[in-house]
């Protein structure tokens, strides 16, 4: 029997899940029985991607390295995304768009963010041009890279990842467990970028979907490889405004303007019962919904993109003006842009301001990535 949504009208069957642990094997809480009446209320972390301190190695688990994926690679490994080398062999296709860059507002100008996200103050920031991805990174786009190298990502090698429970297409058993706190994240054995829902999915069936289960370690990787690298925090909201001045989406401060959707989040009820009134429940193809004033798809929900930077909440308050790379230092890498699970009655970070974090190690369903051009 398969453990998908389909089978059971929305409600996942009761099963037994064992106790797991996290990567540094402290003792979470066991959810012996996970059913969606009784879940807990959501809070605005749990509807991000989750983190895999989360979840335990599972059966396979290689004690390789992300470095030593790169090093196999002729690849110097590196985790501050800067003069990251090309390794040989051909490189991938992008489709860029040049930005102008110049001098803009960085910042939550509506006080509407987290405060412990750090969204203030808000502050000028100046940029030069620079070239970024039209979409984020397809599934298509991943696989290329994965064929040219040979590289294992790091839910390959730990053998699961974090999967929404309504989009889990796995046998029983490779349910491992459920993420403390937020039961809607399970922890799927198989996983990973080329079976994004378990292992009864493949990435074949969404070729022109943005990959998900990837880490900044494996963004990191993919960037090596082609040639390229992530956008700063500054550049991917400079971006994500399109040319627009303070406002609060990419497309300007209403939501649904004229009543159309212009991203993939969450409608209705979070995490039992979504509406799709904007089409879908999980990730949509890249350009699904209009571009904005730059000519950027999904700059808003889809899929959380990772971003160069270390993520410290104070950093704006001394944030240098012209192209700021972000702290030295950090809790976790950059997220931007929301997911297909953000809805505002919870995680309303689908705004151009909006900024959380995760592990770098970390890979979930609703997370994946764009990419700058080394050069403008």
């Amino acid at each position: 029997m398969e453990y998908s949504v389909n089978d059971t009208n929305g409600i996942l069957p009761r099963t037994r899940i064992p106790l797991w642990l996290n990567r540094e094997g402290l003792r979470l809480e066991a959810y012996n029985e996970v059913i969606m009446q009784g879940m807990p209320t959501p809070h605005a972390e749990g509807c991000c991607s989750a983190s895999k301190g989360a979840f335990t190695r599972s059966a396979g688990y290689s004690e390789s390295t992300p470095g030593d994926n790169l090093l196999e690679l002729g690849l110097k490994p590196s985790h501050d995304n800067k003069n990251l080398p090309v390794a040989p062999g051909p490189n991938t296709q992008h489709n860029d768009i040049l930005l102008p860059g110049g001098e803009f507002l960085m910042g939550d100008g509506f006080n509407e963010g987290y405060a412990s996200d750090g969204e203030t103050p808000v502050h000028p920031v100046r940029l030069g041009a620079f070239r970024i991805d039209a979409t984020a990174v397809t599934n298509e786009m991943f696989a290329g890279f994965i064929k040219d190298t040979g590289y294992r990502t790091e839910a390959e090698q730990y053998g699961s990842s974090a999967v929404f429970h309504l989009l889990a297409k796995a046998p029983k058993d490779h349910i491992i467990g459920a993420a403390a706190g937020a039961p809607w994240w399970l922890n799927v054995k198989g996983a990973d970028w080329a079976h994004p829902a378990g292992r009864s999915s493949d990435w074949k069936e969404i070729p022109d979907h943005p990959v998900v289960h990837v880490t900044h370690h494996d963004a990191l990787a993919y960037c090596a490889w082609a040639g390229r690298r992530l956008p700063t925090e500054a550049e991917w909201e400079f971006a994500a405004r399109g040319g627009l001045h303070d406002k609060r989406y990419a497309w300007g401060d209403d939501l649904t303007p004229d009543g159309q959707h212009r991203c993939n989040i969450w409608q209705g009820k979070f995490p039992t019962s979504n509406s799709q009134d904007d089409g879908y429940v999980g990730t949509a193809p890249v350009r699904s919904f209009p571009a904005n004033g730059y000519g950027l798809y999904e700059m808003a929900g889809n899929v959380w993109e990772w971003c160069a930077d270390w993520f410290l909440p104070k950093y704006y308050r001394n944030s240098p003006k012209d192209n700021p790379q972000g702290p030295s230092i950090g809790a976790g890498r950059v997220m931007r842009g929301g997911s297909y699970l953000c809805h505002d009655s919870y995680c309303n970070r689908y705004r151009v301001a909006a900024r959380t974090s995760n592990t770098p190690d970390s890979s979930s369903g609703n997370c994946g990535f764009r990419t700058v051009a080394l050069t403008s």
